[in-house]
């Protein structure tokens, strides 16, 4: 089950999501580094439906993991801004 976190400040909502056993882990690849870390994406268990429905109504979003194709897929991430480090999917939007 993914993490999802729900964060508000003033008129931004932000969205976190990550697979669950992501949770404290390190990837890197290159000069690229990606820290899952627990303090910014630990949130609570959730489906991936709840978790495309925050995204929906989120202003920014920052996902890890298998959550990444699900929000490719229903049109939330463009496929090609997605950024996969030691083949972790990892992408982030803003909605202006």
């Amino acid at each position: 089950m993914p993490e999802l976190r729900i964060r508000k400040v003033g008129e931004e909502v932000l969205v976190t999501v990550c697979d669950a056993e992501l949770l404290g882990k390190e990837f890197k690849e290159g000069e690229i580094r990606l820290k899952v870390s627990e303090e910014f994406y630990r949130g609570r268990e959730a489906s991936v439906k709840e978790c495309l429905q925050a995204m929906k109504e989120a202003t920014i979003g920052n996902l890890v993991g298998s959550i990444v194709e699900d929000a490719v897929k229903e049109g939330i991430i463009d496929p090609r801004c997605v950024l996969r480090v030691e083949g972790v999917p990892h992408a982030q939007f803003v909605r202006m």
